[in-house]
């Protein structure tokens, strides 16, 4: 038996056929028209299910990962800000009654976290916690085996922890939160202002490899915060490990490296928060949308 996997992003949908060892056989890929309403452009994807429907594979249901928020119960995607004209559509609804599929929605970074807990960085742990560090945080907690959601589907929510008080550091996130203090949004709003000029994460990082006093200044700063971010999570849900991945940790592991050496001084122990690093990179939503298939 088959699953499919479908991954929706702000600018590209990807949908995935994955076999039953959890293996991508194949992937097709398609632009996120923002011309278009979310019914003609998930329409492509509902055609290549068809097309496989009638290649013969057995295909046992379609899994959804989706940037939030989202109605879990109700199956709809509500009001993503970077998903145009995608507002309280049923996406579920959409999908099972086109294709006769089983149909199952969960966040992007949930998604994202369930494969990396099941197969990836995870695996073999009781207790994992996933930190999607990139653009800004993505998180999931996995407990035996099971994604847990919360009531509203807003278990790992972490990005919006606070962890400072500042007022004025407030974008899509609450003022002081990890998000805005501590990601690739919150390095370039803390860069900026220190600055005094538009300073992108890549921009900083190469002034602090060559040295660059202020770079070194807003460095610290970021991870500090992100080390009373990491100290936080390992107090409100004490996991077996935490999986890392995302873009700022792929490409300057010395920012991660550096917050754990900070958050250690916040621990009962220097080796309680275990660290492990995600394996799937960009297929882990793909995967991750097919495990919520049971």
């Amino acid at each position: 038996m088959y699953r499919i996997g479908i991954d929706i992003g702000g600018t590209q949908l990807r949908i995935a056929l994955i076999d039953e060892n959890f293996k991508i056989v194949e992937v097709y890929k398609t632009a996120n028209d923002r011309s278009r309403d979310a019914e003609a452009n998930c329409t492509p994807l509902v055609d290549w299910i068809r097309a496989k429907q009638n290649e013969g594979f057995e295909l046992g249901g379609i899994g959804i990962g989706s940037p939030g928020p989202l109605d879990l119960r109700a199956g709809k995607v509500l009001n993503p800000p970077n998903l145009v004209g995608w507002d309280n559509f049923p996406i579920v609804r959409f999908f099972q009654e086109a294709t006769g599929l089983p149909t199952f929605l969960n966040n992007d970074a949930n998604v994202a976290g369930l494969s990396e807990a099941l197969l990836g960085g995870g695996k073999g742990y009781e207790s994992v916690i996933f930190v999607g560090l990139s653009t800004g945080f993505g998180g999931a907690f996995v407990y035996r085996g099971e994604l847990i959601n919360g009531a509203h589907g807003n278990t790992a929510e972490y990005w919006n922890s606070i962890v400072c008080d500042d007022p004025n550091g407030r974008g899509s996130a609450n003022p002081g939160s990890l998000n805005e203090n501590a990601g690739g949004t919150g390095i370039t709003r803390v860069a900026t202002a220190r600055f005094g000029r538009p300073m992108e994460p890549k921009e900083l990082f190469d002034r602090y490899y060559a040295g660059d006093q202020t770079a070194a200044e807003v460095f610290d700063y970021c991870t500090e915060m992100l080390a009373r971010g990491l100290a936080n999570i390992f107090w409100n849900f004490d996991p077996d490990v935490v999986v890392v991945g995302g873009s700022i940790d792929l490409y300057h592991p010395i920012y991660l490296q550096t917050a754990l050496e900070k958050a250690a001084r916040y621990l009962p122990a220097p080796d309680s928060l275990h660290i492990e690093k995600a394996v799937f990179g960009d297929d882990a939503g793909l995967i991750g949308a097919a495990l919520l298939v049971k």
